[in-house]
């Protein structure tokens, strides 16, 4: 396959579908592609936030109903789908023994179970999509650093983002004969309302701060907009030989090991 020329417009008239895209790397995700020129629908539990410009839908990921409603009318009204951003999540802070089963159901009801319900309602209109357009039909996850290092406090989420990644891996080979590719973004700690929520629930917010930006190797928090870019590399033309990855976007937490000592 010839190489995709780069267009600041490679995205046009792309149908995409964003899953808790009102806020934080979902909202700079919806926003790059409509930026970028796609279509894009926000499936959000408060769309309220979605980006101006992008078809802001109302769903709960948790209601399997709702999810196929909304994916249906995202479909109907943008033409189809060929993008799908699976990036609804929530977080969960502690060891294994602080929560019961109820939050770990919860919590995997949500970032797991979640994307698999947004998939399985959007593949018929993906596998559509995808026979006109083979391996231009992508399916992005926001998975996280945490699937892949061990981080203390955050076994639940560690725990749920571990199933994204292999999750991910699994549709990868299911659905690559299809035309349709499966990827994920693996985020280090991103600067969004979540981590500005557990920076204000810390005794010292200020150091608690200091301590998350001093963990990844280049000093500072993740952009939302820096994964966006990622998503979007992954989702775009350009990656069409490019599935079953996971592409960290963690100011080298995952592979670097420094020395201690001044920058």
């Amino acid at each position: 396959m010839s190489r995709q020329p780069y267009s600041a417009r490679d995205f046009e008239g792309v149908p995409a579908l964003v899953t808790g895209g009102a806020s934080g790397i979902g909202a700079a995700t919806a926003a790059l592609l409509a930026e970028r020129g796609a279509r894009v629908a926000v499936l959000d539990l408060d769309p309220a936030g979605a980006p101006p410009g992008t078809l802001a839908l109302e769903a709960d990921v948790t209601d399997d109903a709702a999810v196929r409603a909304a994916v249906d009318r995202a479909a109907a009204e943008l033409g189809g789908l060929q993008v799908l951003v699976g990036n609804a999540g929530i977080g969960a802070a502690g060891t294994v023994e602080d929560h019961d089963d109820s939050e770990w159901q919860r919590v995997l009801d949500v970032n797991l179970l979640g994307i698999v319900r947004t998939d399985r309602a959007a593949l018929p209109h993906l596998r559509r999509t995808a026979a006109r357009h083979p391996g231009q039909v992508s399916i992005t996850h926001t998975c996280s650093i945490a699937a892949t290092a061990g981080l203390p406090q955050r076994a639940l989420y560690s725990a749920s983002k571990g199933a994204v990644l292999s999750l991910t891996l699994a549709m990868a080979a299911d659905h690559v004969r299809e035309g349709i590719r499966v990827n994920c973004v693996n985020p280090g700690t991103v600067d969004t309302p979540w981590v500005g929520r557990l920076l204000g629930r810390a005794d010292d917010p200020t150091a608690e701060r200091d301590a998350l930006e001093a963990r990844q190797p280049t000093g500072r928090l993740v952009g939302a907009e820096e994964v966006a870019d990622a998503v979007a590399y992954l989702a775009g033309p350009r990656a069409s030989a490019v599935t079953g990855t996971a592409l960290a976007v963690d100011g080298g937490m995952q592979g670097l090991r420094l020395r201690p000592g001044p920058r």
